[in-house]
């Protein structure tokens, strides 16, 4: 069977599209080896785990009531520690979110009278809400808590503004430090692992007691080290993103040094009890097998995200990263210039889908977002940002933000109607 032809004849894709796809797929050889070869070093970390923590069918048993005694979900934190190269973990469905592990963060280690320092400038929108930028008084963000917030914007590289937070640290006490490791809804390089090391270093030799906090969400198996191995205090993430690899169905996990994530385990439970109770339900399996495919479904993002970037970049759009740039996350931004061609966008990925393929998404007021929001999400997970999806709010310069893919070859489908999409406006 011809592929091309089959393509043609059951997506509507035109000769022009696929022609450009496989100049993109060309020029992408390296930069699919260098993705390849990171998600076989994450694999190897990954089954080292499995076996250093001797995880066996005993830990898929599920558990009930208050969970005491859950061999599966304490060994699950163990092996989670051991990857991201953490003192302990707490790894759990009953986080429903990145913000909700985020949130937990926050509100476990700052106290009233504490100040939290944002050195990479503003916050994802969901977070704005749980810090007080914005929102009503008294919904029970920190703000309402008696914690003050400072934030130091970046430099018009996207580069973080060292003087400024070193002038901030030398005048202020500062309790934490947040470090948002992707870009969010922003046009600024995401951070490598290692850079983000080089931040925490400098803000420990002024302020050795700064707890440094990581947004690690949209980052997991990019880089063949963590930030927690080089010295975060705290990272978290979702489950439903790279580190539950696409079979997770929900749940999050927050990493790092064991008294910190102890205070975590109490604000998600209760004081004095922690982490010793939760039923994992039978979630385990899921959890642990989610873990296991997750450098694999990773690399398979990566490479649907430089796709995308090749693809979009010939057909004159400015994108970021660049095609052959070296990857900290799986986000990959398009400049769209209008919002016609955002929404056309959106709705070629949503055509390339395994769910929901027939929907046509439309932009609406999202909860926790200031503008309203276009997202294309066909995915097996209900927002599950490791599949297939694309985003944005409908705002200048109208970009849109494409993450994940179960399968290359599915995301490459999906590419291609969003570029057959747009040049048929």
């Amino acid at each position: 069977m011809d592929k091309r032809q089959y393509i043609r004849e059951n997506f509507n894709i035109s000769n022009d599209v696929l022609n450009l796809v496989d100049e993109a797929e060309k020029s992408l050889a390296e930069s699919f080896r260098r993705i390849d070869e990171i998600a076989e070093i994450n694999q190897l970390k990954v089954m080292k785990a499995f076996s250093d923590n001797r995880v066996s069918e005993t830990h898929f048993v599920p558990t009930t009531g208050y969970g005491y005694d859950d061999l599966g979900r304490d060994t699950l934190d163990k092996v989670y520690a051991e990857v991201f190269g953490a003192e302990d973990a707490l790894v759990r469905h009953n986080f429903i979110s990145g913000t909700h592990t985020l949130s937990t963060m926050l509100f476990a280690v700052l106290r009233p009278g504490d100040t939290l320092l944002s050195v990479t400038g503003k916050p994802y929108d969901t977070l704005e809400e749980v810090i007080g930028i914005s929102g009503e008084d008294g919904n029970g963000s920190l703000k309402d808590f008696g914690v003050n917030y400072i934030e130091v914007e970046l430099k018009p590289d996207g580069q973080p503004d060292f003087k400024e937070i070193e002038r901030v640290l030398k005048n202020t006490k500062i309790k934490a430090v947040t470090i948002q490791r992707s870009k969010g809804y922003g046009w600024r390089p995401t951070y490598s692992a290692e850079e983000i090391g080089s931040i925490i270093r400098f803000i420990k030799k002024i302020s050795p007691d700064t707890i440094c906090m990581v947004d690690n969400c949209y980052g997991e198996f990019v880089d063949a080290l963590e930030p927690t191995a080089y010295g975060a205090d705290l990272a978290a993430g979702s489950l439903i993103k790279n580190a539950g690899g696409g079979l997770a169905p929900t749940g999050g996990y927050i990493v790092g040094k064991a008294k910190y994530v102890e205070l975590c385990a109490y604000r998600l439970t209760s004081v004095g009890i922690g982490k010793e109770c939760g039923a994992s339900l039978g979630f385990n399996r899921q959890l642990y097998q989610g873990l296991f495919i997750a450098p694999h479904t990773v690399a398979q993002a990566l490479k649907s995200a430089a796709l995308c970037a090749a693809v979009f970049e010939k057909l004159g759009f400015e994108v970021d990263p660049k095609p052959n740039a070296v990857r900290h996350d799986i986000i990959q931004s398009v400049k769209c210039g209008s919002p016609e061609k955002l929404i056309a966008f959106c709705q070629g990925i949503q055509k390339g889908a395994p769910v929901d393929s027939f929907v046509n998404p439309e932009p609406w007021d999202m909860p926790g977002y200031q503008d309203q929001v276009i997202m294309a999400a066909g995915a097996f997970v209900q927002g599950a940002s490791i599949e297939l999806s694309a985003d944005g709010p409908i705002k200048p310069p109208y970009t849109a933000y494409m993450q994940g893919g179960l399968t290359y070859e599915s995301a490459k489908l999906g590419i291609m109607q969003a570029a057959e999409g747009i040049l048929r406006l």
